[in-house]
């Protein structure tokens, strides 16, 4: 690949780019800030996306085909963002070590900086926007790309640091993956900020047509970082769903049979209930997972003696795979159970329960393993809807 291959390639990604990391920041916006953890990292990315907007080749074009004063003014505001950028990105690294004199050396080091790079500017003689030619004296000075090229290699020196140790530290697989990409998008940045302080101080060029692509890169690793959280909860909210929805057949027919252990009201339908939850979404499974249960415990009155062992016979005389024998079993013993109650058979609450709950149940109903109650539930629903169960009678014997 040619240089200028390279160089076309990066400034293709620069709307994309840009474009990712305004949604990341739109999209991560209300939980970022009101959470001091998120707050550094959020400000980071959204100060980046604004520096990188203002540096998008057709608004540097734009800037460049106006009066000088213009460019200048577009070149120094884009210069301070990207400050204000590095700044938050300590900021962030200071409130991922909770290190509170962190935090304040975080800002008064950015207040710092900026209040130089603004005396340098103003002190330099006139000047249009800011730039390192090839040959000839950086506009506006070279202190001035000192300090703006010290203030991000700094800056980034130390994110890279803290987000590898604290991703090889932390035990949540979704902070681990946000720290390692906002460590990857920031490294190539100081990539791109070393090879701008070759170019100023040895007038080394040779690593000028990556930069588009550098810096582009980093404004997606650094969206997807932000919106690493936004995913996993994403990913939560269908698997809920893909639960809600497969439980419901099993549900329906229990409830039915014991409305009252309904906490809310359910929709019309199967679309509906998992569409438009009665409950707030993430307690849908919980519900439902409670519910089932409460509903399993009650029908468990009217299991006559003998049914659960059938039931158990039957399933292992059938097709269904050995490690679903325990909920096919449970599975015919509930359409009995709900048989009996719907014909309003009595039930026998004042004896002990002939149906005896699974460990993947009892464990849940002890405080924990709800997971493990709701996919063995899954399993449930799948048999007591397969031919298998349909076809368990236990005759009047039982």
């Amino acid at each position: 690949m040619t240089a200028a291959e390279l160089t076309a390639l990066g400034d293709r990604l620069a709307v994309p780019g840009v474009v990712c990391l305004w949604i990341a920041v739109l999209l991560r916006a209300p939980g970022a800030l009101r959470s001091p953890q998120q707050r550094g990292l959020w400000l980071a990315v959204a100060t980046a996306a604004g520096a990188m907007t203002l540096n998008l080749p057709d608004v540097v074009a734009y800037a460049m085909s106006r009066e000088a004063s213009y460019a200048h003014t577009i070149g120094l505001i884009r210069n301070l963002i990207g400050v204000l950028s590095a700044g938050a990105v300590l900021y962030f690294v200071a409130a991922a070590t909770r290190g509170r004199a962190l935090q304040l050396a975080s800002w008064a080091g950015t207040l710092l900086w900026l209040g130089v790079l603004v005396t340098l500017d103003a002190a330099a003689p006139a000047h249009g926007t800011h730039t390192i030619p090839s040959s000839g004296a950086p506009v506006p000075s070279l202190p001035y790309w000192l300090v703006l090229i010290s203030a991000h290699l700094i800056a980034n020196t130390i994110c890279v640091y803290v987000c590898w140790r604290y991703s090889r530290r932390t035990e949540s697989r979704g902070l681990a993956a946000g720290l390692r990409l906002f460590g990857l998008g920031t490294g190539l940045a100081w990539l791109f900020w070393f090879a701008y302080l070759l170019k100023a101080l040895f007038a080394s060029t040779w690593a000028m047509p990556a930069l588009p692509l550098l810096m582009n890169l980093h404004g997606l690793l650094r969206a997807a970082a932000i919106l690493v959280p936004t995913l996993f909860t994403l990913r939560h909210t269908l698997a809920d769903t893909a639960t809600a929805w497969r439980l419901w057949p099993l549900w329906r027919d229990l409830v039915q049979a014991v409305p009252h252990v309904v906490l809310s009201r359910p929709r019309a339908g199967r679309v509906l209930e998992v569409l438009w939850p009665p409950v707030p979404r993430n307690l849908l499974v919980y519900r439902k997972v409670i519910e089932t249960r409460d509903a399993i415990l009650i029908l468990g009155e009217y299991v006559a003696p003998g049914v659960p062992e059938l039931a158990r016979g039957h399933v292992a005389g059938s097709r269904i795979p050995e490690q679903r024998h325990t909920a096919a079993a449970l599975a015919c013993v509930l359409r009995e159970a709900r048989r009996a109650k719907l014909a309003g058979l009595p039930g026998r609450p004042a004896q002990a329960s002939a149906l005896e709950l699974p460990a993947a149940m009892q464990t849940s109903a002890e405080g924990g393993g709800l997971w493990e109650e709701a996919r063995f539930l899954v399993h449930v629903a799948q048999a007591y809807a397969s031919p298998e169960t349909s076809a368990f009678a236990p005759g009047p014997a039982a």
